[in-house]
């Protein structure tokens, strides 16, 4: 896994994302409720905290949790809740040290089915249903993790040409698209919403 993410918008946390399984699965836990480019920050900002230049599961899951979540809390913060999103960060590590040795790769590394792989990603920490599709979609159309049936797995985020989530995500111009997309279903959702409180 050595590819160039644009995630983040900025170069090295990119560039980090792109080469370390782990970093990029604890960007997508990050990436909820503040914006994408701040979350996807978050695992470079955690590496340079650290002193290191790659996450280590088994160091996070190791970590004294106060401390840890002191590290996420200082400024600029991690995440809009950097003391439950610390506590959520070890939860995956120590599952990940768990179940397959420290090693994020083995998640998706040797899976036979895209249903499989959405099974994996299901039973990580953190991860619900969408963002194991949103993530399976990420790994197969741009770090080339394509188990048979994946786009199936990954439902609508796995569509081919389509805008709706990080993992179309290339550069400035479909981060534009992906967030008018967004922005569409927010509204959508709002009209729905308000059609059902009237019509009660």
């Amino acid at each position: 896994m050595d590819v160039t993410l644009h995630l983040s918008q900025q170069p090295e946390a990119d560039e980090l994302l792109g080469r370390s399984p782990l970093a990029a699965l604890v960007g997508m836990l990050l990436d909820q409720q503040v914006p994408m480019e701040w979350a996807f920050t978050g695992p470079y900002t955690i590496t340079r905290r650290l002193g290191g230049d790659d996450l280590d599961a088994r160091e996070i899951a190791a970590y004294e949790p106060e401390a840890f979540a002191a590290l996420l809390s200082s400024k600029p913060a991690v995440h809009r809740y950097p003391a439950s999103m610390a506590k959520r960060i070890q939860q995956l590590c120590q599952y990940l040290v768990e179940h397959y040795d420290g090693n994020a790769a083995k998640v998706w590394e040797g899976t036979e089915s895209g249903a499989e792989l959405l099974r994996r990603l299901k039973e990580l920490p953190g991860f619900g249903a969408q963002k194991a599709q949103i993530f399976l979609a990420l790994l197969g159309k741009q770090l080339g993790v394509r188990p048979k049936g994946w786009r199936e797995a990954a439902g609508p985020y796995g569509e081919a040409k389509s805008f709706r989530s990080v993992a179309d995500i290339t550069g400035p111009e479909s981060l534009t698209k992906v967030r008018a997309h967004k922005q569409e279903m927010k509204a959508a959702a709002k009209a729905e919403k308000a059609t059902k409180a009237s019509g009660k």
